[in-house]
Formats: C-alpha cells, sequence, structure tokens
C-alpha cells in the first residue's frame, strides 16, 4: 500500500476517471475505489473517439488487457479527405485510430468490474468537500461543467473562455473511407462538417484498408458540423430543436451522406469553452481530464489528454513517496503537454472561426492550409507523410523543380526579393551619437552573406529626442548618413542580390532609457531628456516619465523629422524603407487606444487615432522613389484588455496599403508593461494570416519562427509572403545558406558568397557507427 491512498473516490465515470480507477486498483487490489457517474452506463456525449498512437502506446505499457480489447475494437484509417467547392483533396499518411464512445466506455467499465472497483450509475457524486473527508484521494474527472472545480474556484483559479462558433455532435450510420472535412458556402455564410469512421463496415474488413467505391454500406460515423454564431443564427438553427437541426444539417451536407439521414444522441449545439487551471490539485483533490483542461475537438484531443492525465497520476502515485509529491509531480509532468497541445488546438480552432478568409484560396493550397492549421503537421513531415499531395502543393505555388518555397523569389514594386527570408530588425545598442559604426558594418554584412533575401536595419530614428537609448543609430544628420552608406555600399558589393531595408521610428514615450543589458525600459540614471507622445501617459507609472502631448505644431516637426530621414535613406541607397508603426513607439503611441486618450481630430475613434501615422506614411512616400518598396510594422494586438484588437489590425493594415503600403509586417504588443502575450511557436503569424486572407495584401510575418520547416510551412499556406526571423540571425549569421544546405538546395535563391563556397556542405565528422558483424558460426 502506497502512503495511505486506500480509500480513493472518483467524480465522473467518463474515460480519464474510468481508466484512472482501473490503473490505481490494479497497482494494488487492497485499494477501495468508487466511480460516481450521474448517468446511466449507456449515456454518452458524441459518438467516436480517436486516439494517438502515443496514447495507444502507453495504454499497452500499463494494461494489455484494455489495450488487446481497444485494438479488436478500432477502425484505423490513413487519409485526410478536403472537399471544397466540388473538389477533393486528398493526403495520405496520417495514421487514425478510433472506436465508439460507448464501446469505449464499456470496455473501461468491465475492466473496472473485473479488477473491483464499485460502479455507481445514475448516482450525483457526494460533494467534493465531504468526499476529501473521507477519502485519502478525490479525483475530480467531472468535465467541463466540473462542480469540483468550481467548490475550490479560489485554489485552481480556473479561467474559462467562450469561442465564436457553434457546433453540434451527430452520426452516420455507414462508415466513411477516410478523415473528411467538407465545406459548405451556404446563402447564410460557411458552414463546415468534420466526419470520420468509428465502427467497422463488416467484421472481416481489414483495419488499414480503404475500400474504393462509396462509402461503406454498414458501421458509423462521426460528424460535427460547425459554424460562426452569426451564420447558426443567420440559417435559423437557433430556433430550431434537436431533430430539426439534424435533418438541416443532413441536407446541407447531402453529397457526403449519399442523402443519408444524420442521427443525434440528444445533440445540443453548443459552443466550445477552453479550460484552464493555475492549479490542478488541492490538499488531496485532483483534477483530470476536462475539468483541469479543454483541447478543441478539431484536434481530437479530449479523450486523448484524459486517458494520458489517469496514466501519469496512476505513475506518479506509484512512483512518489507521499501524496503531495505525486500530485505536483503529475502537474510538473503534464502541464507543460498539456498547454503545447492547448496552444496548437487554440490555433486550429481559429483557424475554423477564420475559415470564411480562407475559401478563395487556391484548391490544394486550402488544403495545405487546413491540414497544418495547429502548427504541429508541417511541410516537411506532410512531405514524408504523402510526398505527392506536397508536391502538388508545391507546384501550384510556384516552386520551381527542387526549389523549397522560401528559395522562391518575391518581387515589391522594382525589388524583386531572391527568397522570402528578412532578417528581423534587431536594436544593437551599440551606435555612438546615433552614428553606426563598425559593429553594425559586421553585424548587417554578416547577415547579408548569410543569404537571406531581406536585411533589415534596427529601428533607426529620426532625431535624437526620438532614440530609445544613447546607443540608438539615427538618420539626423550627415555623419550618419556617411556610415549608413558605407553599410549599403558594402552589402550590395559584397552581397550581391541581398537587399538591405531601413526601418524609420521614434521612440515616443519609450525613450530616454538605459542600453537593453543595463535595464530595459528603465529610465537613465543622468542624462535624461524630454519625451513626447500622443497622450502625457508614462510607459510605466512611478517609473518613466511623463511626456508631453504633441501638439499640432509639434506634430508637424515630426513629420518632418520623417520626411528628411527618408531623403537621406534614398541617398544612402536602402531598398526598402519600413516605417515602425509598432510595439508602443510613437506612431504606435497614436493608434492605441491605452495609448492615445485624445481629445482632438487625432484621438478618439480608430479612424483618428490613425490620422497622424497616415500623415507621416504620406510625407515618407512623397520623399521614397516610386520604384521602392515601402512596409509599414503595426502591432497587431496590444495583449491588454481595451487596447487595439484582431480587428482593428485589420483596418490598420487596410488604411496604410490604401495609402501606398506594399507590405504589411504584423508584430504584437510591447505597448503596455502589463500585457499578456499568448507566447507559443509562431504566436504572432495568425494576425498576419488573418490581415492577408482578408485584405489579399502581402505580409511580413514575425515571432518565434526558428526552423526553414516553419517557414516553408506559412509560405505554402498562404499565411505570410515573407518570415522575419531574429534570435535565429544572432544565432546563426548564416541561418538562410544553413537552411538551403539542411535540404539540399544550391539554386539561385541562396547562392554562397564565392569566397564561402568551398564551406557550403556541412563538414565531415568521426564516425560513430561500428562495424557490423560479418559472420556469426552456430
Amino acid at each position: 500500500m502506497r502512503y495511505g491512498t486506500r480509500r480513493i473516490a472518483v467524480i465522473g465515470g467518463g474515460p480519464g476517471g474510468l481508466y484512472a480507477a482501473a490503473l490505481l486498483k490494479r497497482l494494488d487490489p487492497e485499494r477501495s475505489i468508487t466511480v460516481w457517474e450521474r448517468n446511466a452506463p449507456d449515456d454518452t456525449f458524441g459518438f467516436g473517439v480517436v486516439l494517438s498512437d502515443e496514447t495507444l502506446g502507453g495504454i499497452e505499457h500499463a494494461d494489455p488487457v484494455v489495450y488487446r480489447a481497444l485494438q479488436a475494437e478500432f477502425v484505423r484509417w490513413d487519409d485526410i479527405d478536403i472537399v471544397h467547392r466540388g473538389r477533393t483533396q486528398t493526403s495520405g499518411g496520417h495514421g487514425f485510430a478510433a472506436l465508439g464512445r460507448r464501446r469505449l466506455l464499456e470496455i473501461l467499465h468491465e475492466r473496472c468490474r473485473s479488477l473491483g472497483v464499485r460502479l455507481r450509475f445514475r448516482e450525483e457524486a457526494p460533494p467534493a468537500a465531504e468526499l476529501a473527508a473521507t477519502h485519502d484521494l478525490v479525483i475530480a474527472a467531472d468535465g467541463v461543467h466540473s462542480a469540483t472545480r468550481e467548490a475550490y474556484a479560489d485554489t485552481f483559479r480556473p479561467t474559462l473562455t467562450a469561442h465564436r462558433n457553434r457546433y453540434i455532435w451527430l452520426a452516420a450510420d455507414f462508415a466513411l473511407d477516410a478523415f473528411r472535412f467538407e465545406i459548405a458556402e451556404t446563402e447564410h455564410g460557411v458552414m463546415q462538417l468534420h466526419a470520420y469512421p468509428y465502427a467497422r463496415s463488416s467484421p472481416d474488413q481489414h483495419p488499414s484498408a480503404r475500400p474504393s467505391g462509396p462509402p461503406h454500406q454498414s458501421g458509423a460515423s462521426t460528424v460535427i458540423v460547425e459554424m460562426r454564431e452569426e451564420v447558426w443564427r443567420a440559417a435559423g438553427f437557433d430556433t430550431m430543436d434537436a431533430a430539426a437541426s439534424t435533418e438541416r444539417c443532413a441536407k446541407i451536407f447531402a453529397d457526403v451522406l449519399g442523402g443519408r439521414p444524420l442521427r443525434s444522441n440528444n445533440s445540443s449545439w453548443l459552443t466550445f469553452r477552453t479550460v484552464v487551471n493555475a492549479h490542478w490539485s488541492h490538499a488531496n483533490t485532483v483534477l483530470i481530464g476536462d475539468a483541469a483542461h479543454t483541447a478543441h475537438f478539431s484536434i481530437g484531443s479530449g479523450t486523448k489528454l484524459a486517458v494520458e492525465d489517469a496514466l501519469a497520476l496512476a505513475a506518479c502515485i506509484e512512483e512518489q513517496p507521499d501524496l503531495p509529491a505525486a500530485l505536483s509531480a503529475y502537474e510538473t509532468e503534464r502541464r507543460p503537454v498539456v498547454e503545447s497541445t492547448q496552444r496548437a488546438a487554440a490555433a486550429s480552432l481559429r483557424w475554423f472561426e477564420e475559415l470564411g478568409t480562407y475559401v478563395d484560396q487556391a484548391p490544394r493550397q486550402f488544403a495545405f492550409n487546413l491540414l497544418t492549421r495547429s502548427r504541429r503537421v508541417t511541410h516537411d513531415n506532410l512531405r514524408l507523410r504523402d510526398a505527392g499531395f506536397t508536391a502538388a502543393v508545391e507546384e501550384e505555388f510556384g516552386c520551381a523543380p527542387d526549389t523549397p518555397p522560401m528559395f522562391t523569389p518575391l518581387r515589391l514594386r522594382g525589388l524583386e526579393l531572391r527568397n522570402r527570408v528578412v532578417v528581423s530588425p534587431m536594436d544593437m545598442y551599440s551606435a555612438v551619437d546615433g552614428v553606426p559604426g563598425d559593429f553594425h558594418l559586421v553585424h548587417l554584412g554578416a547577415r547579408a552573406l548569410g543569404g537571406a533575401g531581406l536585411v533589415m536595419t534596427e529601428m533607426v530614428c529620426v532625431s535624437a529626442e526620438g532614440r530609445i537609448t544613447p546607443g540608438c543609430a539615427g538618420l539626423y544628420t550627415p555623419a550618419q548618413a556617411a556610415a549608413w552608406t558605407r553599410i549599403t555600399d558594402f552589402v550590395h558589393t559584397s552581397a550581391p542580390g541581398t537587399a538591405i531595408g531601413i526601418q524609420l521610428g521614434h521612440s515616443g514615450r519609450k525613450g530616454s532609457t538605459k542600453l537593453m543589458w543595463d535595464g530595459i525600459d528603465q529610465p537613465l540614471d543622468a542624462g535624461n531628456w524630454p519625451l513626447s507622445a500622443a497622450s502625457p501617459i508614462p510607459y510605466a507609472e512611478g517609473v518613466n516619465q511623463v511626456p508631453h502631448a504633441l501638439d499640432r505644431a509639434g506634430l508637424e516637426v515630426i513629420r518632418a523629422q520623417f520626411a528628411a530621414a527618408a531623403r537621406h535613406a534614398v541617398t544612402c541607397d536602402f531598398d526598402l524603407l519600413e516605417l515602425h508603426c509598432a510595439h508602443g513607439y510613437l506612431l504606435s503611441g497614436f493608434l492605441s487606444p491605452l495609448t492615445n486618450r485624445r481629445t482632438d481630430t487625432y484621438g478618439g475613434p480608430l479612424s483618428n487615432r490613425l490620422r497622424f501615422p497616415l500623415e507621416v506614411f504620406d510625407a515618407v512616400r512623397a520623399e521614397w522613389p516610386d520604384d521602392r518598396p515601402m512596409t509599414v510594422r503595426i502591432s497587431a494586438t496590444d495583449w491588454a484588455d481595451g487596447g487595439t484588437t484582431a480587428e482593428d489590425a485589420v483596418e490598420i493594415a487596410r488604411a496604410f496599403v490604401a495609402h501606398g503600403a506594399d507590405a504589411i509586417d504584423v508584430s504584437t504588443g510591447q505597448v503596455v508593461p502589463d500585457e499578456r502575450p499568448e507566447y507559443g511557436r509562431s504566436y504572432q503569424t495568425p494576425y498576419a494570416d488573418r490581415i492577408r486572407n482578408t485584405l489579399v495584401v502581402p505580409v511580413i510575418a514575425v515571432g518565434a519562427i526558428s526552423s526553414w520547416d516553419d517557414v516553408n510551412s506559412l509560405l505554402l499556406a498562404g499565411r505570410a509572403d515573407l518570415c522575419a526571423l531574429a534570435r535565429p540571425h544572432l544565432y546563426d549569421p548564416h541561418w538562410t545558406l544553413h537552411a538551403a544546405a539542411d535540404q539540399g538546395y544550391a539554386g539561385p535563391g541562396a547562392p554562397w558568397p564565392l569566397p564561402y563556397r568551398a564551406g557550403s556542405r556541412t563538414p565531415p565528422t568521426g564516425r560513430t557507427d561500428a562495424p557490423k558483424p560479418r559472420l556469426t558460426l552456430g
């Protein structure tokens, strides 16, 4: 017996609660374990359940009896069909396994009973506090509406977020032969169907077979119909009962169903809610499954996560010296996995919420975009799964033979970039009196030699008062212009084909601070200069100085400073100019409602808040040659309540494009110090994606894009036209050339400089394999 976990109560008889009970009883038959389930044994929500090979492997090791029972029931398939505008795109090699949720519960009921677990159906569990007083451990597996979680809300600190789509779980009484996504563009809006088989068509069908011809005439498939709330209401679903909704869905998706009906199981239209908890345990009570966390059904993770929670909890109880240590170890083990899954699920959920923005994509690009929506499936691993499908997507995109997407050219006005990689603007804080020196020459020169299509300077300030720190570079004196010309000359001469762009900006209220490594955003100990901004609001109250609000005369001065810097940039021979309207600096400060509290024509509604940034843009565009492109960097969200929203970002981008911007560089945040970013891989890309596919305008994606596989995936999916990478280029100045070498590419999109060509292959290393036996004698 492990440290007094003799009596265990499980609240909720779903897969997670049942499997936890079975595992703990199997580990110690002397335990007394009771499961309370308020519904009948054969009541269940939904129809089919999808489990991954990884989850099944864990089950196989922990409980071979359950594993064998599941194996006997699984329907397996490899293909995903995506049907849109009458065309079906099929991608293979995905490997799914599913079975009926009711059958899964039956298997777990049988296993629990065989081990001696007491199952109490049609009975509400006693309150969690009462169970905690009479049991050594309480496992709360009581789902998304967990009463246990609410009872201890002060400890668990749950956050529940409702989303914009409505969906309903239904079933069809035949087995589809693949996972199916079907898009219906109706007079009310876009609707989508997610469907997959979960029962075989016949007992002797081979599990991995995909028969030709129509769907199997028996068996069963889960069918989920989903749409935006406004589409759901416009179609009248809000006034229909379950039977009418089911019949209507069958008519809308009659083609995939072959005219067959759908059936419900007391189904109703739902709004998905993401559940996050700050803590998963309270004393001897622990949350698992949907009580602890949820992940959108579009990546099929609800049951999977619950079963994996059960496996981890049982293992930690077995391994740890006491219950507090076990519950802590359980959360430590599971939380990173769950958070990663939730990030992927959130990306997938948002993709389907914004489905209407993608329906005009080319057929194969649309399919690729759908398949890679969660960012867990990428260009490279999709190529391993189905090389033929991926090659067809590349051909449609315009890739030359044997050319990865990232090495295709892109034209902006008169500038043709040889590839889609951008060295992102990065402040170096190494200038003296605004003059870039040898460090900047080596820094930017090395990255230009490293193969990127476009190398961007750091934010170059338009005045001494517009600097962030004393180490920031500028372009407001002849000496500064001469120093920048030295750098552009080097790039154009020594790295021909590489473009170099300048980013112009003004610090606004975030100026007069220390070098980043001496104290980011902290005011100088001495020698501070006065700050100006849209409104007299300090960046950090009580820390940074209060800026003065610019009057009309001040606005005219700054507008003229931007124009003068643009004239200098022309003489310096930069290839592209970017206006910095992001990250809380001066122009960004006009755009955000959190930092612009003006009551004149430059404040209030978004159209007014845009006025001064657009005036500056127009002044700069007037100085910048017509054949050279101009881009704008924006913060597409402030990551703070009351700030810039994703919808605002689309309108901001629309305004700049109308004034002549050639591309929008889409970043986020850094506007207010109390922001709450949702960090993760490529976490800012959805904002670029939305702007690109709403406005049909080129965008630069930036933010935690770290691999060439990510770049290829974003480009092929139509989420970005260029990808800007910062830290990867600090780690490896030749990141682009090495990406080409890794992919076996040696074409015009990534030429090695002649002096470096001998190093264009990965250096050989010593052998690590041992000689194989040549002869074995019996």
